[in-house]
């Protein structure tokens, strides 16, 4: 089992925004990946970008970017 740690989890409200942060992500080359919503975390769509804490200013630039809204933005354990 992988060891968990501190990741960036931003999450969405609709699937659609979750595909479309993965769309202009890799576009970009801006690393990360699609992962289900964590437990401790609740949100609407069940999936999230999860990456490197210090990819946020890169994830947060693609998301204005690109006019993706996101519900939460979150540090946690994955």
């Amino acid at each position: 089992m992988k060891k968990k740690e501190l990741k960036l989890v931003v999450t969405f409200h609709t699937t659609a925004d979750a595909m479309a942060m993965e769309k202009a992500c890799k576009e970009r080359e801006v690393p990360g990946r699609i992962i289900p919503v964590p437990r401790a975390i609740s949100a609407g769509c069940g999936l999230a970008w999860c990456a490197a804490l210090s990819d946020r200013e890169g994830i947060v630039s693609v998301m204005r970017a690109v006019g993706i809204e996101e519900e939460e933005i979150h540090e946690c354990m994955v």
